[in-house]
């Protein structure tokens, strides 16, 4: 069974990939393209006089175009995949939530975990905006903000099923939260600050880039577990699990 979710992730990864490359294209590139002009405009200001271009390694309409869409679309089948795997592990262990329920709650889990969280203490930047020669200690502060808000999660799953078999599922829910929210505050006060704006940066590109760059990653996730929640839901329907473990409860 598990082989069929998870080519239903795969399938419900290239939809929601189609659909947040679109969103790129309509509200994210704009944003691109603003940065880039301003980040110009200062390579100009502070070039000497007469001094040539370099040229593009890669060229803007190539960046915006193929290698957006095939960024966007591998890491979606990728992320597709990962999320039928989880949902076939949770499914049947986490109480009546149908198959569409779980897709839900999940796809929620995982845009505030692997999205929301780490954007909050290091969020994304625009062309023109960070030091060349701190990426490596941005990435991997990023990634270790990551790591912290995935293991955090998972805890706080572990944390919220023995206590809901105790004081039950309402207040178990709750106290995992806040103690999700608890751990990862300490985490955020532990790590470094990081700011590379520079000052006339406009502030207005700033945010709608950051704005544009939540919202694709939502308009994914939402895409996926809203697709993938209706095809488990059907290839469980016609191989019976579905009907099965429903008569359990």
């Amino acid at each position: 069974m598990t082989g069929h979710l998870l080519l239903r992730g795969m399938i419900a990864g290239l939809v929601a990939g189609l659909i947040a490359f679109g969103f790129a294209r309509l509200y994210g590139e704009p944003q691109v393209d603003r940065a880039i002009a301003f980040e110009e405009l200062m390579a100009a200001a502070e070039a000497p006089a007469g001094a040539p271009e370099e040229p593009e390694a890669v060229s803007r309409q190539t960046q915006a175009g193929i290698g957006l869409f095939t960024g966007v679309v591998t890491y979606a089948v990728a992320m597709g995949g990962i999320f039928s795997l989880v949902f076939a592990g949770l499914y049947g262990r986490v109480g009546r939530l149908s198959p569409r329920a779980l897709a839900l709650v999940l796809g929620a889990a995982a845009f505030v975990a692997l999205v929301v969280v780490p954007d909050l203490k290091y969020p994304p930047n625009p062309p023109a905006v960070g030091d060349p020669e701190t990426i490596g200690v941005r990435t991997g502060l990023f990634f270790v903000t990551l790591a912290a808000s995935i293991f955090a999660l998972s805890l706080a799953v572990a944390f919220a099923r023995r206590l809901g078999e105790q004081w039950g599922r309402w207040n178990g829910a709750i106290v995992a939260g806040v103690a999700y929210v608890a751990f990862l505050t300490i985490v955020f006060r532990l790590l470094p600050a990081i700011n590379e704006v520079p000052e006339n940066f406009p502030a207005l590109t700033l945010y709608e880039f950051r704005l544009a760059t939540v919202g694709l990653q939502a308009v994914l996730w939402t895409a996926l577990a809203l697709v993938f929640g209706y095809l488990a839901e059907r290839s469980l329907q016609q191989s019976g699990n579905y009907r099965a473990l429903a008569a359990k409860f």
